[in-house]
């Protein structure tokens, strides 16, 4: 099977968990993850922050690694992606009123293809009328108002898990990761099989 490409939409402080593990995850097994934030550039610095639980009311925000973006914004053509990917963080808050990620997401939603999002990243897909609608979906608990007010179905799934509903694959936060990433790659059809490690020819020879 060929190695299918996904667009990562991300803004300024989008959580550095949910892009760094997931663009290289997928590059592993011979994907290509584009990332890009509105009126960036290919090589242009993105800000990232992470956010965790530490004992207070709420999360705290932390900055994250600097992250070189990989595609220029102005040049995406949503056409030539199998996915779409929303990662969470403080990014979605803002991007998701620029009508060009509204179009984006709006291209995926109509051709039906898959669609991924962790955290707040959901915040992007309810910006768009429809995406959500009807679906279950996860994301992190404080988005569950908006998610039902949208028309979806709020799924709260364990911190390190993940959810399905068809194409759309969801889930609370980074510490889903691991699920959140194995089933993306279900859904795009991936195949991983483990087997018997090769010997080296000099461990051979002995």
């Amino acid at each position: 099977m060929a190695g299918k490409k996904i667009l990562m939409l991300v803004g300024e402080f989008s959580e550095e968990y949910e892009i760094f593990v997931f663009e290289q995850a997928m590059h592993a097994v011979g994907h290509t993850v584009h990332v890009v934030c509105p009126d960036k550039k290919a090589g242009d610095v993105l800000k990232t922050s992470l956010h965790d639980f530490e004992g207070h009311q709420t999360y705290t925000e932390k900055l994250g690694h600097d992250y070189i973006l990989n595609k220029t914004f102005a040049e995406v053509n949503p056409a030539e992606y199998d996915a779409v990917y929303a990662a969470g963080g403080r990014g979605p808050e803002y991007i998701r009123i620029d009508k060009r990620v509204q179009a984006l997401v709006r291209h995926f939603h109509e051709v039906g293809k898959p669609i991924f999002t962790i955290c707040h990243g959901v915040q992007i897909l309810i910006a768009v009328d429809g995406v959500v609608r009807g679906r279950q979906v996860a994301a992190l608990h404080y988005c569950e108002p908006e998610v039902t007010l949208a028309g979806g179905i709020y799924i709260d799934v364990a911190p390190t898990g993940a959810h399905v509903d068809g194409n759309l694959v969801s889930a609370k936060g980074w510490p889903g990761l691991a699920a959140f990433m194995r089933e993306c790659l279900k859904v795009l059809g991936t195949e991983i099989r483990h087997g018997e490690a090769l010997m080296r020819d000099d461990r051979k020879a002995a």
